[in-house]
């Protein structure tokens, strides 16, 4: 794999957000914090960014992305949510729960054609902030090769120096624990993944 030379910032930088997101948006590959696991993260429209991680990661093409955006109402572009299931999404967001839904035709494109995507929208100051910076959404996956332990501090992450473009560090991630998945295709709702979200807490407005 081609070296790159590897930008690492810190996030209280105040310059992260400006350089992370003009990364992104050339297609480049960035390794960010969140609340729960260090993410790489491209920008949703870039397919072949997103093919870059899927090689960097080894990881297999069945396998989708999350997709991580502003604000609700922004996820309502990518995929369909039913009106009592968008109340309780509301709730819950932004947070640590990745909620699956129909793709609709937008949502098709920027994933390859798939019938459903997961969403989340990160409880993260700098997420939330470097994707106001970026005004697209982006994909994002836990930093680590497939099948092996994902990184929860920016040490974990440092194997991917020299492949990626930037690597912001921003400490140990608060939960460093995975987000819970949450397939709400269809009734009844299964949880794909557990993770640091009690998915329970989703029952009482079912």
């Amino acid at each position: 794999m081609v070296k790159n030379v590897t930008l690492k910032i810190l996030s209280k930088d105040k310059m992260v957000y400006k350089k992370t997101a003009e990364i992104i948006k050339n297609g480049g590959v960035a390794i960010v914090p969140t609340e729960t696991v260090y993410g790489f993260a491209v920008d949703a429209f870039n397919i072949e960014a997103q093919k870059n991680v899927y090689k960097i990661k080894e990881r297999s093409h069945r396998k989708p992305f999350i997709l991580m955006t502003k604000d609700i109402e922004s996820v309502k572009i990518f995929v369909k949510i039913p009106q009592k299931i968008f109340e309780i999404a509301k709730r819950f967001w932004p947070g640590q729960l990745t909620l699956i839904f129909p793709t609709t035709e937008i949502g098709k494109i920027v994933s390859g054609g798939r019938k459903d995507l997961g969403v989340r929208i990160p409880d993260n100051r700098f997420m939330l902030s470097l994707l106001n910076e970026i005004k697209r959404p982006i994909f994002t996956t836990s930093v680590n090769l497939s099948n092996t332990r994902s990184a929860k501090n920016v040490k974990e992450t440092l194997n991917f120096d020299g492949i990626v473009d930037v690597i912001v560090n921003g400490g140990q991630c608060k939960f460093s624990l995975e987000s819970t998945v949450v397939d709400m295709v269809q009734f009844p709702y299964t949880v794909v993944r557990k993770g640091c979200f009690d998915a329970s807490k989703l029952l009482r407005y079912m």
